[in-house]
């Protein structure tokens, strides 16, 4: 029960991402809980939070949270090992976010065995962020819930697109059953409103609403350019 009303409660919906870099202003829980409860005023369905502290601060918010653990140095640092990914959903996630890759994890489980010994843990949902087709083949094949593009364009099977990649979104669309939430270089309502148009169940926003500094450069490059 609990996985159709999760679900259903993101169905063509938006789910903000409120994340902060180290180092960054924001980059404390209670801030990024007071952002997520912002998001919620202004219509968002779901958020996405990164970091167990943050997890644990957004918890409560009446909307499904996705919670991820971004640790380590490796080219998998999303939610890495079974024990990350278990920790997220113990501080209180609804979905669990992690490498969806078919790239070798740190700690040596491929991506079935660890959404195994997760579902043995937990009834929180696991979200897959893929970088390809391939990857959402591999991840649905591997039990994964909700199927993410959020790697496109980082892992070296497509190209970083200035924009969403439609194409992946309608690619997994048409070879996938599981939902799709598209995520990645979604920067204005009109892109949002096609990833939906392209088959995406929902659709996930991060910079363009929740990071300051990045949205300021889009400005101050914009106004620097019409001085000159």
């Amino acid at each position: 029960m609990r996985f159709t009303d999760t679900l259903e409660r993101l169905r063509g919906g938006l789910i903000v991402s409120c994340q902060a870099y180290p180092g960054e202003a924001m980059r404390d829980p209670r801030t990024m809980a007071q952002v997520a409860a912002a998001a919620l005023v202004g219509g968002a369905a779901g958020v996405r939070v990164q970091g167990i502290d943050d997890i644990r601060a957004t918890a409560d918010l009446p909307v499904p949270v996705v919670g991820l653990w971004k640790d380590g140095d490796a080219e998998v640092f999303i939610t890495p090992t079974l024990g990350h990914a278990k920790a997220v959903a113990d501080a209180g996630a609804d979905i669990v976010a992690l490498d969806g890759t078919r790239r070798p994890r740190p700690d040596g489980l491929t991506l079935a065995e660890t959404i195994e010994g997760l579902r043995a843990h937990t009834d929180a949902l696991i979200m897959a962020d893929c970088g390809s087709l391939d990857d959402a083949i591999a991840a649905e094949a591997a039990g994964a819930d909700i199927l993410g593009t959020t790697l496109s364009g980082y892992t070296g099977e497509r190209p970083k697109t200035p924009s969403p990649d439609r194409e992946l979104i309608e690619l997994i669309t048409a070879d996938c059953r599981r939902p799709i939430v598209a995520e990645g270089r979604i920067h204005t309502p009109a892109q949002a409103a096609a990833a939906i148009r392209a088959g995406a169940f929902a659709v996930c926003v991060g910079t363009a609403i929740t990071h300051p500094s990045t949205i300021t450069t889009w400005f101050a490059g914009a106004v620097a350019g019409a001085r000159s």
